[in-house]
């Protein structure tokens, strides 16, 4: 752990890369990164390997009496419990619905599971439900199910949530990370990093100055309706994905890596805004490494990548999308970038986490 300080900034930083383990769980096993998918790899798909599981999409598509059913899991101790632009209540939401989105289902319904800690103020529980409620009914997705555990104090860390989205997947619709064909251009639906520099100017011991803390907010969103609008379009979607843990670095690497594609980005064509640009630069950060919570990247048929893009720009979400890079042959389970400069440089996956407890 080192401490640094530029002018009136005062934050401190952790290795990102851990040293090796094999018998015991560190925070990089959160991180989405190499950590994590070794940690799939090795303890969970052997135990439970089946033909669903092992897509590893962000949902599961099962066939049930003829319907597609669409069913993802997930849990949120993102730490702080409120930030510019949201809070765990709406980010369960937003999170569990934008899981079943990248499959293309409609989100139906949503369980929620809490588990608080003794001792946590009733006001702001009262505040975290009040928002989940609120966001799933502009999602809507209703709340059908739940449960409640206390641990005890100093066990807990305030308030974590799990929750269980099912949706309903249209026919004709086929999204999968292993879908890639070389042509296909990469879609981004706009700026990248919100969420995760929202979540560490707010965070106990990073603090930055009064511009970067009023301007930089979560992009915390529900996205369902984004996907219906360019699935509206074109069915020659071949694959979407929220970059959020791991950021759109991860997530191409993944893409990559499934589809035994390539992948080349443009730099310039990156959506960033400039005072998230500056917060990465200050700290050392990549955006590419940053979580998102209200994005999206899709792999689009290069016929088809116009018509998407502007169905993106058209949407509210969407204002600021890009197409960012194109799938390529050569170079296969590799993510590289074109600089401004002419050269190219490897956008690797992180194996630790910059910044645990973003979601």
């Amino acid at each position: 752990m080192s401490t640094k300080t530029h002018g009136e900034v005062n934050f401190e930083l952790s290795c990102p890369t851990p040293l090796p383990a094999k018998d015991t769980i560190l925070l990089g096993h959160g991180s989405g990164g190499k950590l994590s998918a070794e940690l799939i790899r090795d303890i969970f798909l052997p135990a439970f390997q089946n033909p669903v599981l092992a897509r590893l999409d962000d949902q599961a598509i099962v066939n049930v009496n003829g319907q597609r059913l669409a069913i993802t899991t997930d849990s949120f101790v993102v730490k702080p419990l409120f930030f510019p632009g949201g809070d765990i209540g709406s980010l369960a939401v937003h999170g569990t619905v934008n899981d079943l989105a990248m499959g293309g289902a409609t989100p139906l319904f949503l369980s929620a599971a809490f588990i608080i800690e003794e001792g946590f103020s009733m006001d702001e529980l009262r505040r975290v439900v009040n928002s989940l409620r609120q966001a799933a009914a502009e999602a809507g997705i209703q709340v059908v199910t739940g449960d409640t555990k206390v641990v005890e104090k100093g066990k807990g860390d305030g308030l974590f949530i799990n929750t269980t989205g099912i949706g309903l997947v249209p026919e004709g619709v086929d999204l999968s990370a292993d879908r890639a064909r070389p042509g296909d251009k990469v879609l981004l639906s706009g700026s990248i990093g919100d969420h995760g520099i929202a979540i560490l100017a707010q965070r106990e011991g990073l603090e930055f100055e009064t511009e970067f803390k009023t301007k930089i907010q979560s992009d915390s969103a529900a996205l369902h309706t984004l996907v219906a609008g360019l699935l509206a379009v074109t069915r020659d979607i071949r694959c979407m994905r929220d970059p959020t843990r791991g950021g759109v670095s991860s997530t191409l690497n993944e893409i990559a890596e499934r589809s035994r594609v390539g992948i080349e980005l443009e730099e310039s064509s990156l959506p960033i805004h400039e005072e998230v640009r500056g917060a990465c630069e200050l700290l050392g950060f990549d955006p590419l490494y940053v979580a998102n919570e209200g994005k999206l990247i899709a792999i689009v048929a290069p016929e088809s990548a116009d018509a998407v893009l502007q169905a993106m720009r058209n949407h509210r979400l969407g204002k600021e999308a890009q197409i960012i890079g194109t799938v390529k042959k050569e170079n296969p389970g590799l993510v590289t970038m074109r600089t401004p400069f002419g050269t190219t440089r490897i956008v690797d996956i992180l194996a630790g986490d910059q910044l645990p407890r973003i979601c």
